[in-house]
């Protein structure tokens, strides 16, 4: 159980927090001048959204769930079960950035979870 517990919180935190900052980037604009003060200048205004923070605490969840579950699981078992974020990120970013996935990447996502179903049942 704390293990189906762990993988929860890293599929969801993990993917959560990669949209937050996705969000966040967007909203801070395309980089277009590389000189150094114009990068500060736009790393500060991404900084100061709240999207990226609550992007950066969910994938600092995510990561200590995962040392967590590494601490009770094989790594055989761990890495391909969190593919599951993939998952969630494509669904994720249809719903929540209103991207348009294309039918070919909903098919990768079924095979991704049909692997991860597979290694599921091999324990």
């Amino acid at each position: 159980m704390r293990e189906a517990f762990l993988l929860f919180i890293i599929v969801v935190a993990g993917t959560g927090g990669e949209l937050c900052v996705s969000r966040a980037m967007k909203a801070a604009g395309e980089v277009t001048d590389f000189r150094p003060a114009s990068l500060l200048r736009f790393v500060l205004r991404a900084l100061r959204s709240a999207w990226m923070w609550a992007g950066v605490g969910m994938m600092a969840m995510a990561f200590f769930s995962l040392l967590g579950m590494l601490a009770v699981e094989a790594v055989s078992f761990v890495v391909p079960v969190t593919a599951l974020s993939y998952a969630a990120g494509a669904l994720g970013a249809a719903v929540f950035l209103r991207e348009r996935v294309s039918l070919q990447r909903w098919a990768g996502v079924l095979i991704v979870c049909v692997g991860v179903t597979l290694v599921l049942l091999s324990k």
